[in-house]
C-alpha cells in the first residue's frame, strides 16, 4: 500500500492497523508562499521528512480592515472569491497534480471566527462579540460564504480533504457560553459539514495557540475523521488513548511542538516517540499539538516519522 492507502486504513474499523502514520506541519518562509516556489517547498518538505500526508499551508489570511472599529461595521465585510484566493488555488492545483497518487493532499482551513480575527484583530472581535454579537453576525455570515467558496474550489481541483482549524472555545475567551454556541459554533459547522460531505479525509485541529481549553464538550460533535487537539484540557492532561476515546475517533498528536522534538538529540527523539507509541490507541496518527517552528532541524522530524513507521505493536 502507498501512503494514501495506509492513512485511509485508519478509518477502516474492520482492519487492524499495522502501520503508524506520522506528519508534522510548519509555515514556510514568505518567499515560498506563492507559485512554483511554494509548490517546490511543500514537495521538498513532504518527501524529505517522509511524512504521510501533504498538508498545504494557508498563508493568505484575510487582510486587516481598518474600517471595522465598531460592531456595526461588520456589515461592511467584503466577500472574497477567485481573485483573492487565486494564488492559493494555484499552489493547490500544483500539489494535487504532483502528490495525489502517492498520498492524501489536505488543504489548511482557518475557521470563520479565526478569519474574523485576522480581519479586525482578535481582541477587537472578542469585544464586539461580547457587547453586540448580533451586529457581528452579518460579517461572520459573509466570511463563511467566502470560505465555502474556497472549499468548493479546492474540491474541484481534487484535494482529498482539509485540516480544519478552530478557535473560539478557549477558556479565557467568553464567560458567557451562549456567545460561542450562537456566534462561533454555527459558522464552524457550516464549513465543517460541507467538507465532511465532500471529502474523504479531514483532520479537525483544535488550536490552542492563543490559550488553553477548559472543556472540549462544546465541540465534541464537530466533524473530522481524525482529531488533532491538545492533550491538556483544564487541569487534566490526557493520554493519547484517552483523547481518542473522548473524541470517539482516531487521534493525531502525542508530541509537544516545543519539546524534545525541537531541541533533543536523535536518541532522545526516538525514545520520546517510542514512549508515546507504547501508550497510544490502536488507531493513531503521530504528530505535534500544532505547527512546529519553521526553522527547526528537519532531521528531527524525519527521525520521529521514521520511528513511527518502524514501530510494530507486539
Amino acid at each position: 500500500m502507498n501512503k494514501r492507502e495506509k492513512v485511509l486504513g485508519l478509518l477502516d474499523p474492520t482492519q487492524p492497523p499495522d502501520y503508524v502514520p506520522a506528519a508534522f506541519f510548519l509555515h514556510f518562509p514568505q518567499e515560498c508562499h506563492r507559485g512554483q516556489a511554494a509548490i517546490d517547498a511543500h514537495l521538498e518538505y513532504f518527501r524529505y521528512t517522509g511524512m504521510d500526508v501533504c498538508k498545504i499551508q494557508y498563508e493568505f489570511a484575510f487582510p486587516r480592515l481598518a474600517e471595522i472599529q465598531s460592531p456595526g461595521d461588520w456589515a461592511q465585510m467584503p466577500a472574497y472569491r477567485r481573485e483573492f484566493f487565486q494564488d492559493q488555488l494555484e499552489v493547490v492545483a500544483g500539489l494535487v497534480q504532483a502528490v495525489q497518487g502517492e498520498a492524501l493532499v489536505l488543504q489548511t482551513l482557518y475557521s470563520p471566527f479565526m478569519s474574523a480575527g485576522h480581519t479586525a484583530g482578535s481582541d477587537l472581535l472578542d469585544e464586539h462579540l461580547k457587547t453586540a454579537p448580533e451586529k457581528v453576525a452579518p460579517g461572520l455570515e459573509t466570511i463563511t460564504e467566502s470560505i465555502l467558496w474556497f472549499v468548493r474550489a479546492c474540491v474541484e481541483l481534487g484535494v482529498d480533504g482539509f485540516y480544519a482549524s478552530t478557535q473560539g472555545g478557549e477558556g479565557f475567551r467568553f464567560q458567557d457560553p451562549s456567545i460561542f454556541a450562537t456566534y462561533v459554533k454555527p459558522y464552524d459547522l457550516a464549513v465543517m459539514n460541507e467538507i465532511d460531505a465532500k471529502s474523504a479525509f479531514n483532520i479537525l485541529h483544535v488550536c490552542d495557540y492563543n490559550g488553553p481549553y477548559d472543556d472540549f464538550v462544546p465541540i465534541l460533535d464537530y466533524p473530522g475523521h481524525v482529531v488533532n487537539s491538545p492533550l491538556k484540557v483544564g487541569e487534566r492532561t490526557m493520554t493519547a488513548a484517552e483523547a481518542s476515546t473522548l473524541w470517539g475517533r482516531p487521534y493525531m498528536g502525542g508530541l509537544d511542538r516545543h519539546g524534545v522534538l525541537v531541541d533533543g538529540t536523535q536518541e532522545q527523539i526516538r525514545a520520546e516517540v517510542l514512549d508515546v507509541l507504547r501508550d497510544a490507541p490502536e488507531r493513531f496518527f503521530l504528530g505535534a499539538d500544532c505547527t512546529v517552528p519553521g526553522d527547526m532541524n528537519r532531521d528531527h522530524l524525519r527521525t520521529a516519522i521514521q520511528t513511527a513507521h518502524d514501530y510494530r505493536r507486539k
